[in-house]
């Protein structure tokens, strides 16, 4: 079994390839759980309900044209696609790619102190559902 290293992620926020400004990224996917226990039932049970995913993201901050502030600030309190693979190369069955449209809910335009590098931590609630593809 071969063990996955990103070392080399592909990242684009609304058709903006942000992957070198990227340290970290989490997708992830949960369900709603939905109580299902009765009378009569000894214990209880369940079904799943609606998906509630979202992505977190640590960029790297730049201001240059083109780069993350650029194309974040904009964006926030709107939805804008993304595309996340594993690796930059191509889509495959081991290198799928994730697309999915995320709510811009929040965003840090400057977060660091003396010395340290600028950063921006985000996590956006993904509307609707992901999609995966492998070819």
């Amino acid at each position: 079994m071969a063990a996955l290293v990103l070392t080399n992620a592909y990242v684009s926020i609304n058709g903006v390839n942000l992957s070198d400004h990227i340290t970290s990224i989490t997708l992830n996917t949960t369900e709603d759980v939905i109580d299902t226990t009765a009378f009569g039932n000894t214990a209880r049970t369940r079904v799943a309900g609606l998906l509630d995913n979202s992505v977190t993201i640590e960029f790297q901050q730049d201001y240059a044209a083109s780069n993350v502030e650029a194309t974040i600030y904009p964006l926030v309190g709107s939805t804008t696609a993304l595309i996340v693979n594993p690796n930059s190369s191509t889509t495959s069955a081991t290198n799928p790619r994730y697309s999915f449209t995320a709510l811009v809910s929040e965003w840090q335009p400057l977060n660091g102190a003396v010395g340290e590098l600028a950063t921006a931590s985000v996590t956006w609630p993904i509307s609707g559902t992901i999609t995966k593809a492998t070819s």
